[in-house]
């Protein structure tokens, strides 16, 4: 841990901002399951927090470039404590999905407490490259109808 209490940069350079932001959109299943393949590993787990509740989500007025409030969005949240290594882990995801939660809390963590980061990085490298290779898709089907009006 570093002096603001947050992980360090994982060794494949994931920061801790950047393992969240690829744990919460993970695939669910996979996720699930490669946590459960590390509780062994990180020993017993204290739930300090598992529940749903309404966030409101933030958005840019990029015209007045001032932020406000778009409106609510569901989400589940995990807080958790590994006993054996004094670390806390955290996860939250859109839904309800309190597994998901709970994984992506474990993952996180393990990363904290420094346990098979080797095997983390690259299940995040791989959850990563799958996650661009969607939005890519995504954003080659949105400018597939952009209409420049400009040519009328």
């Amino acid at each position: 841990m570093n002096e603001t209490n947050e992980p360090a940069a994982t060794a494949a350079g994931f920061s801790h901002a950047d393992a969240l932001d690829t744990l919460a959109r993970a695939d669910a299943g996979e996720i699930k399951a490669f946590a459960e393949e590390l509780l062994d590993a990180v020993g017993p787990v204290e739930v300090l927090a598992s529940r749903t509740g309404l966030v409101m989500l933030p958005y840019m007025d990029t015209v007045q470039n001032t932020a406000f409030h778009l409106g609510e969005v569901l989400v589940a949240e995990a807080h958790i404590r590994l006993s054996d290594f004094a670390v806390e882990g955290y996860g939250a995801v859109t839904g309800r999905d309190l597994e998901h939660a709970m994984a992506m809390a474990v993952i996180d963590a393990s990363l904290t407490a420094d346990v098979r980061t080797d095997e983390i990085d690259t299940f995040l490298g791989k959850q990563q490259q799958r996650q661009r290779a969607t939005d890519d898709m995504r954003l080659r089907k949105v400018e597939a109808t952009r209409v420049r009006m400009e040519t009328f």
